[in-house]
C-alpha cells in the first residue's frame, strides 16, 4: 500500500500541477477519517506519511486541560491525570500514542479523493489568485466558454476562468461561445465559492489600458493619461500630457491618419473618444475639456468646488451634449462640478451677485454706489475683508488714501459688531424654560441659542434627532446624543 500511494500522489500531482505536499495532506485527512470510524464521535486522530517511502502511521492525540475546562473525553485529559500518568505534558500540550493504521483500501481510497478534489481545488485557486493579482487592472485575453444569463464565462488558459458581468459590457454588445474577448481584470472578489476573477469592458481604465498598448509613447511614460471619463459605447474623454515637449501628445494618440485612436474605438464597439491636452490650471483644463464647444468665460467657486461655464446661446447645446452628456463626461474629468449657461444667463448672474454685494457695501459702510461698485469691482467680497485687509493692499487702490482707508475700515467693524448685537438680541429675546436650563449637561448660553431655534423645553429637546442639532454652532454627535437622551429620560420612567 505504501506504494500505492506514492503512485496517487505522483499521479494527482502531475495531472493536477499542483505540489505533492497538498496531495500527501490530502491522503492523510482521508486515512485519519477512515480509522476515526473506530473511536468515538470526538476523538482526534493523525495520520503521518513518510514522503519518502509512503509508509505511514496513526496516531489518537488528546489534549492536556484544566480540571475546571474538562469537558470532551474522547480528546481531552486534565492536568491530573498527566500527572498521575507521568506524561510530562503541561496545560496546553498534546499526548498520543499510535494506533493501529487504516489500510489504504476502498473507503480510505474514496475519502482521499474527496478531500483530494477539495484540496486541489483550494491550491488551483490559490494559485490563480497569485498569478492574476499583479495584473488586476491590466488587460486580460480570453476565450468565451459559456454565456449565461448575467455574465460570460471567460476561459483566460492554465485552468484560470474569469466572469464578465453583463453590465460591465460595452451598450449592447454580444458575444457568443468560442468568441476571442479581450476585458480589464477588475478585481479578485472573494465570496463563498473563493476567489473570482471579474472582468470589465466599460471602466475608463479598460480605454487607458487600451491606449496603452497602441501608444507606445502611453507605454514609455513619455505621455501621461492624467484622467478619463467614459459613457460606455458612446462617448469618452482623456487628458493627456506630455513629458517631452518635442513630441504633441494628442498627436501621438490620435495616430497616423487616426489609425491609433481608431484601433481604440473600435475595440470599444466604435465608443468616440475626444482627446485633450492636459493642463494643471483648472480653468484652463475645463475649457480643454468642454471641446468641441468653445467657452467664453469662466467663474470660479473654489469653495463650493464648481465652475459657472458660459458659452454662446448657439454654441450652448454643443457644450451640454445629447443628454447633458458632454458636460458630464467634462465634469468628471477634471473633477470640477460644470455649471453651463449662456453668456448671457452668466452676466445677469454675475450682475446679481455684484449688486447684492454693492447694497452690503452701501448699507453697511454708508457709501455711495460708485465707490461700492469700485470696491465690488477690485475684489472685495464681504465686510469681513474690507474691515481685516492689510492696509497696504488697499492703499494700492486707485484713488484710495490712508483716510478713506482708515474711515471704510471703522465703518466695516462696526457694522460687523452691529450684526453681532443683533444676533445676540435675537437669542436673547428667546426665553429658554426652566427644565432645560435646569438639565443636567446644559448651560445657559447652550440654552439660549437652542431656544432661538424653537426648542424651548426638555419636551422639546426630546424630539429633536441628532442631526438637527448638529446645525447648532459648536455642537458635536456625541454632545447631540448626550442631550437628546437626558432629555427622553423622563418618557421610560412613565413607561415603568
Amino acid at each position: 500500500m505504501s506504494k500505492e500511494i506514492l503512485l496517487v500522489v505522483e499521479a494527482v500531482s502531475n495531472e493536477k500541477d499542483v505540489p505533492k505536499q497538498v496531495i500527501f495532506e490530502a491522503v492523510e485527512i482521508a486515512l485519519a477519517s477512515a480509522a476515526k470510524r473506530r473511536f468515538e464521535e470526538d476523538a482526534l486522530i493523525r495520520v503521518s506519511i513518510d514522503q519518502r517511502t509512503g509508509d505511514y502511521k496513526t496516531y489518537r492525540q488528546w489534549n492536556i486541560v484544566a480540571d475546571e475546562d474538562y469537558s470532551t473525553p474522547a480528546s481531552e485529559l486534565t492536568i491530573d491525570d498527566s500527572e498521575e500518568q507521568n506524561l510530562g505534558i503541561d496545560i496546553g500540550g498534546i499526548y498520543e500514542e499510535e494506533v493501529e493504521s487504516e489500510i489504504f483500501g476502498r473507503i480510505a481510497a474514496q475519502t482521499a479523493k474527496q478531500v483530494i478534489v477539495q484540496k486541489v481545488r483550494e491550491a488551483e485557486r490559490a494559485k490563480m489568485v497569485a498569478l492574476y493579482t499583479e495584473k488586476v487592472g491590466k488587460l486580460v485575453h480570453g476565450q468565451v466558454k459559456k454565456v449565461t444569463r448575467d455574465s460570460l464565462i471567460v476561459d483566460l488558459g492554465e485552468n484560470a476562468e474569469a466572469s464578465l458581468p453583463k453590465d460591465q459590457l460595452i451598450g449592447r454588445e454580444s458575444f457568443r461561445m468560442n468568441d476571442r474577448i479581450r476585458a480589464l481584470l477588475l478585481e479578485i472578489r472573494e465570496d463563498s465559492r473563493g476567489a473570482q476573477l471579474i472582468l470589465s469592458r466599460n471602466s475608463p481604465t479598460f480605454m487607458i489600458e487600451l491606449f496603452r498598448l497602441e501608444v507606445p509613447e502611453i507605454a514609455e511614460e513619455i505621455i501621461e493619461i492624467r484622467s478619463a471619463s467614459r459613457d460606455p459605447g458612446l462617448r469618452a474623454k482623456i487628458a493627456v500630457k506630455t513629458n517631452d515637449r518635442r513630441i504633441d501628445p494628442i498627436g501621438a494618440c490620435v495616430g497616423m491618419r487616426g489609425a491609433r485612436v481608431q484601433a481604440v474605438s473600435n475595440e470599444m464597439n466604435g465608443e468616440r473618444v475626444d482627446i485633450v491636452l492636459w493642463d494643471d490650471n483648472p480653468a484652463q483644463l475645463v475649457i480643454n475639456a468642454m471641446s468641441p464647444a468653445e467657452v467664453d468665460s469662466i467663474v470660479i467657486d473654489e469653495d463650493a468646488h464648481s465652475m459657472d461655464v458660459a458659452v454662446k446661446s448657439d454654441n450652448l447645446a454643443q457644450a451640454i451634449g445629447r443628454n447633458g452628456q458632454n458636460v458630464r463626461l467634462a465634469s468628471t474629468l477634471t473633477g470640477w462640478s460644470l455649471n453651463v449657461m449662456t453668456s448671457e444667463d452668466a452676466e445677469a448672474k454675475q450682475q446679481e451677485e455684484s449688486q447684492k454685494l454693492i447694497d452690503i457695501f452701501v448699507t453697511g459702510l454708508d457709501i455711495d454706489d460708485d465707490l461700492a461698485i469700485q470696491m465690488v469691482d477690485e475684489g472685495f467680497s464681504s465686510l469681513e475683508e474690507v474691515a481685516y485687509i492689510p492696509m497696504e493692499e488697499m492703499l494700492d487702490i486707485d484713488g484710495f488714501d490712508e483716510d478713506l482707508v482708515n474711515e471704510l475700515r471703522s465703518r466695516a467693524k462696526e457694522a460687523l459688531l452691529n450684526q453681532a448685537l443683533q444676533a445676540e438680541e435675537q437669542l436673547d429675546g428667546a426665553k429658554p424654560a426652566a427644565d432645560l436650563l435646569a438639565m443636567e449637561g446644559m448651560d445657559n448660553h447652550l440654552a439660549l441659542v437652542l431656544a432661538s431655534i424653537g426648542v424651548v423645553t426638555m419636551e422639546d429637546l426630546a424630539e429633536q434627532s441628532v442631526d438637527e442639532l448638529l446645525d447648532v454652532e459648536g455642537m458635536t454627535e456625541a454632545r447631540a446624543a448626550s442631550l437628546i437622551l437626558t432629555a427622553r429620560a423622563p418618557w421610560f420612567a412613565e413607561s415603568e
